[in-house]
């Protein structure tokens, strides 16, 4: 059996890999069109910013460990540019000589990735701006910096004994993955940073409510921000400097551009081939990773896959779910009946000692789709013990069905312990579980890494709480005019109060009902929402109508950073 993959890097590679455990015998040919076949894109950011210092880090493996390794044939600088699936034939192009050859194949794989948003703007091809998404991008990036323009190469004629020098100015044009990790790498490297973003919010995927907290954070470390304003073309002085034009008739300069745009599937040879394409644009495959030819299979970027929470269809470009495609291909193509679960869109973004993570599906999502039966949860568990030292808040939101309790996603923000419980969610998303399954959840622990009641399992019993009537609950964003009821200690009063609330501090409730009305619903606010719990259930219990207010102050914080950003 010949099998032929287009395309390396994660999909492709792991594909290539697989097949090559999988089946001795088989003839395997890999063609990369670029001049590396498998290294660590997601890495480049980092590079740039000098975290990781040295290009070879990234290269996982290359044309020789392939060879001696899996016994692969590994062509770089090699481009596939026609398919021919009637004759089960593939043309390919030496990128260096420009010679044609042909070849045939029993089954064929495609991974070519994405291609960088680049829209036809005016200026968007001067020198001094770049995107990110190959190694040699991040090397014309670092040797830009180094000494592409008048200024930055000017700087290197600054002693270390002056201290006084203008900051280089960089605008970073997205504020998705990849444009927030540039700018953090960006302002490593000592730039002034602007962040351009056409939307009305950072990271898409995530609900506007924490992507403020995001955006707070990053102004708190220096970035400038421009929201909700699009970009509408470049221009450029004689100094080098370059002008970033917008749609609202702002102007911001920069010594270096960075375009964060996004994706889009590049499916040029699939188009040629006469393979099904998606409504969202991508390579339409099965659960088994096969195109609509029985005969080819795609991975990666390229393709539509179901969503798992929705079913629908949808793009995700991340690696984790790339390389479990490209060994599921290579499982079918072995004659193993691997299927692929689909995606939760899974991710997490590390920002200056900080991290956001989600799972799942957004309640704009959800509220998209016409989809009301969902309830969702604000809480703040320390990251570990509070009385082991460092431990740290975790901004968490959850949301489940109503119906049911199922899990449908998850946010968390924090600057230690997110990443371990997004992960621990997502994985038990991915198995149907349920908010009871969370409340219930064995995870390891020890104060410093832990507590007894993890934010996983403190996230259960909230839900469950609410899902079984302990704890009514409403949201700051639903509130008109209700009666507030504040259970915080006065002292904590003059750091932030909701000056319509009626303060009862929670030792003195059961002593002063006669202040609360029994023909209205009580709203009870604290600090995180754990005391207007207690307040709820002792309200409950003695004939009130009461609910929690949802993550207390804090959650009111969110909504407050959302009103005065939109």
């Amino acid at each position: 059996m010949k099998v032929i993959i287009v395309g390396g890097v994660a999909g492709g590679a792991s594909c290539a890999a697989r097949l090559r455990r999988l089946d001795e015998n088989a003839e395997i040919l890999m063609v990369e069109r670029g001049p590396y076949v498998s290294y660590a894109n997601c890495g480049l950011p980092y590079h740039v910013g000098g975290i990781i210092e040295k290009e070879a880090s990234l290269l996982v493996a290359n044309e020789q460990t392939f060879r001696s390794q899996f016994n692969i044939d590994v062509r770089t600088c090699c481009e596939a540019i026609e398919i021919t699936p009637e004759q089960k034939t593939i043309k390919l192009r030496d990128v260096g000589t420009g010679e044609i050859s042909t070849h045939s194949y029993d089954k064929l794989v495609l991974s070519p990735g994405a291609v960088s948003v680049r829209p036809p703007l005016p200026g968007i091809d001067l020198p001094g701006i770049f995107h990110v998404r190959t190694i040699p991008d991040a090397r014309e990036i670092c040797e830009w910096i180094e000494k592409g323009n008048p200024f930055l190469a000017g700087i290197h004629r600054y002693s270390g004994f002056q201290t006084l020098r203008p900051k280089p100015r960089a605008v970073v044009i997205g504020g998705g993955f990849i444009g927030l990790e540039m700018l953090e790498n960006l302002v490593h490297r000592g730039f002034d940073v602007t962040l351009v973003e056409m939307l009305d919010q950072v990271l898409p995927p995530i609900d506007k409510e924490h992507a403020c907290i995001v955006e707070a954070h990053l102004k708190r470390h220096g970035v400038h921000l421009a929201m909700a304003d699009g970009v509408a073309g470049f221009t450029q002085a004689e100094n080098g400097v370059i002008d970033v034009l917008t749609q609202s008739g702002a102007s911001y300069p920069a010594d270096v551009v960075i375009l964060a745009l996004g994706v889009r599937p590049d499916t040029t040879l699939a188009k040629m081939a006469g393979l099904e394409i998606g409504e969202r644009g991508g390579i339409r495959v099965d659960e088994q990773m096969r195109t609509s030819d029985p005969d080819i299979f795609a991975v990666g970027d390229a393709v539509e896959v179901k969503d798992f929470v929705t079913g629908e269809w949808s793009l995700i470009a991340l690696a984790g779910p790339a390389n479990r495609q490209g060994r599921i291909a290579a499982d079918v193509i072995a004659g193993r009946d691997s299927r692929f679960r689909g995606t939760q869109g899974t991710a997490i973004v590390g920002l200056f000692g900080a991290a956001v993570a989600w799972t799942g599906i957004s309640e704009k999502t959800l509220k998209r789709l016409g989809d009301s039966d969902y309830e969702k949860i604000y809480l703040y568990p320390n990251s570990h013990a509070g009385y082991y030292p460092g431990a740290k808040p975790i901004a968490m939101k959850v949301i489940f069905r109503k119906s049911d309790g199922r899990l449908l996603g998850a946010q968390a923000l924090g600057e230690d312990g997110v990443d371990k419980r997004i992960s621990a969610i997502a994985a038990m998303l991915q198995m149907g579980a349920t908010i009871y399954d969370l409340e219930e959840a064995e995870l390891c622990y020890a104060p410093a890494f832990g507590s007894a009641k993890d934010p996983v399992n403190f996230a259960g019993m909230v839900a469950a709480d609410v899902l079984k009537g302990d704890m009514p609950l409403s949201h700051w964003c639903e509130l008109k005019g209700e009666f507030l009821l504040d259970v915080r200690e006065p002292v904590e009063l003059a750091v932030e109060n909701v000056p319509e609330a009626i303060n009862i501090p929670l030792g003195q409730l059961r002593t002063r009902f006669g202040e609360l009305p029994q023909d209205r619903e009580i709203h009870v606010i604290c600090r995180s929402g754990q005391r207007a719990y207690y307040a709820t259930r002792i309200l409950l219990q003695h004939g009130f109508k009461a609910r929690v207010v949802s993550g207390g102050m804090l959650s009111l914080a969110h909504n407050c950073l959302l009103n005065a950003n939109h």
